[in-house]
This record gives structure tokens, sequence and C-alpha cells, in this order.
């Protein structure tokens, strides 16, 4: 079986392969993804309004399988992070949060443009 690079898709990848960003065409085939519901329900909610229940609905159950559950001492560390960055000028979402560290924690690299974590450790940041 082939080894695959395993990312953790936040909801701003999802909607730029989505939508067709050349710059994440890269990352739409021969990646192992993890994401959460969380996640999930920030692209259904976003589909939702821009393209409809079909579509916002096919893409939630076509990708819930790569859905990992949230742990409690993520939540905890989650928060940890999120307060100290919000000391250094940046507010990040908790969704997002969660999603750093649950990366963080599994060895992977957290996929983002979201311009508040260009520079940080532990990401692949495609604008």
């Amino acid at each position: 079986m082939e080894n695959l690079k395993t990312l953790f898709f936040d909801t701003y990848a999802f909607f730029e392969v989505i939508e067709g960003n050349k710059r994440y065409m890269p990352y739409a085939k021969g990646i192992a993804i993890i994401t959460t519901t969380l996640n999930l329900m920030e692209l259904h909610y976003g589909l939702l309004v821009k393209k409809g229940k079909e579509i916002a609905d096919t893409y939630y159950y076509g990708l819930l399988n790569f859905a990992v559950t949230i742990s409690d001492e993520v939540i905890i560390q989650a928060n940890e992070f999120r307060a100290s960055e919000r000391r250094e000028g940046k507010h990040l979402s908790y969704v997002d949060c969660i999603g750093y560290v649950l990366a963080k924690s599994r060895n992977i690299k957290f996929l983002t443009g979201d311009k508040e974590f260009a520079g940080l450790g532990n990401v692949e940041y495609v604008k």
C-alpha cells in the first residue's frame, strides 16, 4: 500500500480545493485527510449559503469519514494555544485552534491559507 502524506485540512483548505484554487490542486488527491466535524460544520454552512443544501450535504457526508474525535486534552490545549496567541494579537477561532493542536498532536501539518497561521510551526501555509 502506498504511503500517503497526511495533512489536517482546515475549513479554508476545503473551500480552496472545492473552488479549484490552482495552488491547492496538489492537495486534491493523493493526500490522506484528517479533519473534525467542527470543520465540516463550517464547510457545510458556507456551502449551504453559497451553493445550496444538496451540495452542502454532499460534501458534509462525503468527508465525514475523515473526521476524528476531539479529545478533552486537545480542547484544553487548544484553549491554552488560543489564549497565548491572543496575547500576541492574533484572533484565532476555536475551531482553528482545535485543528492546529490536533494536527500537532498527531505530528502532521495543518493545511491552511489563514493569514493568522502564516509563520507558525507545523503549518503548511498555502495562499
